[in-house]
């Protein structure tokens, strides 16, 4: 090594042979040095997965347009319902219909049972480190899952079954039963068989006739609405000239029908005669969805 300004002064470099000489930076090899292996991510790899989404994506906006999701009836809240969650909640539904899951062990069920089970999800990486991924050489793990999906499945079986008993027992009918049948009873008839497709309005028939005065002074708006298109429970009387006739429209109003009881009596002490009651049952006859 040189101290000085000498140039006679002797250098003496001192070096590792070990350490090999190195050819500079190395380029390392793209995907094509592994023919059928490897490929390059955009566009091709890209391109493909792009592909595959669109016609998945096609094929759902082709099952919604044939056939609209059907919508459930509207909210009544007098009706007698037994509450079911969705289908992939059945299983915890059952779950906590169970002893140690509910009454007194309900924070047993709710976050103990539940908390364990979480947990262990979250730390499965951590204690399953094996590199083996063939189900059947982790014998631990395949059995937890296989456990796992004969549970979810056992459960969700049994609560579907005993909510249809329940149904059963008392009389009522499931309400995508009721969609069907009315979806059978519309497409018999020429009409949408679902209710996502909105029914056309029908207009009332001679809404300056003088019977229109009769309806309100009859209290018929109390159930049936100013605008005669029902509330809750009670039918809209727009179009009921399609189903009945006047004669059969009297005898509705004199014997009552169903939720509703006979209305003589209400319209007399409302002040209208048996003459008026007749206009407005011919009135209401000429309630047609055609005119």
């Amino acid at each position: 090594m040189a101290h000085g300004d000498d140039s006679k002064e002797k250098v003496i470099f001192v070096g590792d042979s070990r350490v090999r000489r190195g050819n500079g930076f190395i380029t390392p090899p793209d995907y094509t040095a592994y023919p059928g292996k490897s490929e390059a991510f955009i566009p091709n790899f890209l391109l493909k997965e792009w592909m595959v989404g669109v016609v998945v994506l096609v094929g759902i906006l082709v099952l919604t347009i044939s056939e609209p999701a059907p919508l459930g009836f509207p909210a009544n809240p007098a009706a007698t319902v037994i509450p079911i969650p969705d289908w992939y909640f059945l299983f915890l539904y059952q779950y906590l219909k169970l002893p140690y899951a509910s009454g007194d062990y309900i924070v047993l069920g709710t976050l103990g049972v539940t908390g364990v089970a979480f947990g262990a999800l979250l730390l499965a990486p951590f204690l399953d480190t094996g590199p083996e991924r063939r189900f059947y050489r982790r014998p631990i793990a395949s059995s937890l899952m296989f456990l796992s999906l004969a549970a979810i499945v056992y459960l969700t079986n049994t609560a579907w079954t005993e909510y249809k008993h329940e149904m059963a027992e008392t009389g009522q009918i499931p309400e995508d039963v009721q969609r069907e049948e009315k979806a059978a009873e519309n497409r018999a008839a020429g009409l949408p068989t679902t209710s996502a497709v909105k029914p056309k309005d029908i207009a009332i028939v001679d809404k300056d006739d003088p019977a229109m005065a009769l309806y309100k002074q009859a209290t018929c708006i109390t159930c049936h609405a100013v605008d005669m298109k029902g509330s809750g429970s009670f039918p809209s009387l727009r179009g009921v000239g399609d189903k009945h006739d006047k004669a059969a429209i009297l005898t509705i109003i004199k014997e009552g029908k169903g939720q509703m009881p006979p209305m003589v009596e209400t319209a007399m002490g409302a002040g209208l005669t048996e003459q008026d009651i007749d206009e407005l049952a011919g009135w209401l006859a000429k309630q047609k969805s055609g005119q």
